[in-house]
């Protein structure tokens, strides 16, 4: 029995949805998501089109349901820091594969592959999972782009089939090359988001709301791009050896995502993200406090939340972070309206640093936080958003005592420091092929949270 399950499991990991397309996310984030459709023709058969149609019909039905909206408010009310019972998100995230895997796609052309995909996810969240994730009669499409080079590139080596990588940094020898660096530039293809958008509303239309969105980032945090440029040794090293140079190199990544802002805020190229988008690492960005009070329909990104986090330095003091980090994302988060931090990276060190983010909404609080710390530091004035350890469902068989110790340790925090709390099930690799383990963490969770 184990050994056929590790069978299937290793097949739907590998096929994901067929076609060599998929990610290691199960196309969950929406940077990846935007740049395998990116790769496509857009092309959509009569059958396929059929297809499609049942399922966003389905979708529709669930979307008009009173309990989406109630998640909606539920969300609201959240984010303005009012009292509601703890939010519960579970994304399946690598599992997907295991949940739908490739065999049950029935569209052959790998853009409709693609949307049927997305589309079964929808209609399995809310027939299966039963989370606080609302199901929307919107069917996203998003503006294709790419960027030119920086004039120093990084060389990955390795990576296939979501495979280990390493990388080969470009200033990896010294600082000498630098000046060799300029600002990478975003390219619009402004043909073929039209072609993608049209045939969309072909698809679409009369049963979901098409929308075109503009999605260019995943985190601003820039320390993934300073370690890819320099190398991770290098750096942690650089900040004893080399501290204007890490300095000249941060204020260059600073200026360049700045440089962004201004080029997609000027060609009204921003969306709102404050309905049903996942932002960050922290749940759903439900909000009324965005757009801006003086906001007409042209996007900046005064109107929408920023996000930054700084996994890469999770071994560097809290001195050379405040140092050597948070100047340069504090100008950047400074611009947007409302602010989520952090990621995986333990915060309970660089509280004192991170509070004086600007507009600072909500915070992650990661597997390997303290909770009782980050809990005191909250309170009652930011959303407190844990990530709990996903390893605990991917056996065949769950461990619900050990899964129930983890968020009593949690929820009794929080409930002592009145916290405006969500938890969150994600970075999930496998469910060892048992798909009830995400139906019964999220029992679990509610129970936990209700008590």
């Amino acid at each position: 029995m184990w050994g056929a399950c590790m069978s299937k499991q290793t097949k739907a990991l590998r096929e994901k949805l067929g076609n060599g397309l998929g990610d290691k996310t199960g196309l969950s984030w929406t940077i990846n998501y935007v740049s395998l459709i990116a790769n496509q023709k857009f092309t959509v058969d009569a059958q396929e089109k059929k297809i499609l149609r049942e399922l966003a019909n389905k979708v529709a039905e669930l979307a008009a349901q009173p309990l989406q909206q109630q998640k909606v408010n539920r969300w609201k009310d959240h984010h303005a820091l009012k009292e509601t019972p703890p939010l519960i998100f579970c994304d399946p995230e690598n599992a997907w594969y295991e949940l739908i895997p490739a065999e049950k796609l029935h569209c052959s052309g790998n853009l409709a592959r693609i949307w049927e995909f997305k589309l079964l996810k929808e209609i399995y969240w809310a027939d299966r999972i039963h989370d606080d994730r609302a199901v929307l009669p919107i069917f996203s499409v998003h503006y294709i782009w790419s960027k030119t080079s920086r004039g120093l590139e990084t060389k990955i080596i390795g990576g296939q089939n979501g495979g280990a990588y390493k990388w080969e940094a470009p200033l990896k020898n010294g600082y000498e090359k630098m000046d060799a660096l300029k600002p990478a530039l975003l390219w619009i293809d402004e043909t073929r988001t039209q072609e993608l958008e049209a045939l969309a509303h072909e698809v679409f239309d009369d049963i979901l709301d098409v929308r075109l969105e503009g999605v260019y980032w995943w985190s601003l945090g820039m320390t993934t791009d300073l370690i890819m440029l320099r190398g991770f040794d290098n750096i942690l090293f650089d900040f004893y050896d080399h501290p204007d140079e890490v300095h000249r190199l941060m204020a260059f990544l600073r200026d360049e995502n700045l440089a962004m802002l201004d080029f997609l805020e000027k060609n009204k190229l921003l969306t709102l993200n404050n309905g049903g988008d996942f932002h960050g690492t922290g749940g759903y960005a439900w909000t009324d406090e965005l757009p801006a009070e003086d906001f007409c329909d042209h996007v900046r990104t005064k109107d929408m939340w920023g996000f930054c986090e700084s996994q890469e330095t999770v071994g560097v003091s809290p001195e050379m972070f405040a140092e050597f980090v948070f100047p340069y994302q504090r100008d950047v988060l400074k611009r947007f309206g409302l602010n989520i931090y952090g990621c995986c990276e333990p915060l309970d060190s660089r509280w004192n640093c991170v509070k004086h983010i600007p507009h600072l909404r909500k915070v992650t609080v990661s597997p390997w936080s303290n909770d009782e710390a980050m809990a005191e530091c909250l309170s009652a004035d930011y959303v407190f958003c844990k990530k709990v350890n996903p390893a605990r469902i991917a056996t065949s068989d769950i461990d619900e005592e050990a899964i129930r110790k983890e968020l009593r340790t949690v929820f009794d925090a929080v409930r002592r420091n009145k916290c405006h709390a969500e938890v969150l099930m994600r970075d999930i690799l496998t469910v060892a092929c048992n798909a009830n383990n995400l139906e019964q963490w999220v029992r679990i969770a509610r129970t936990e949270a209700e008590k």
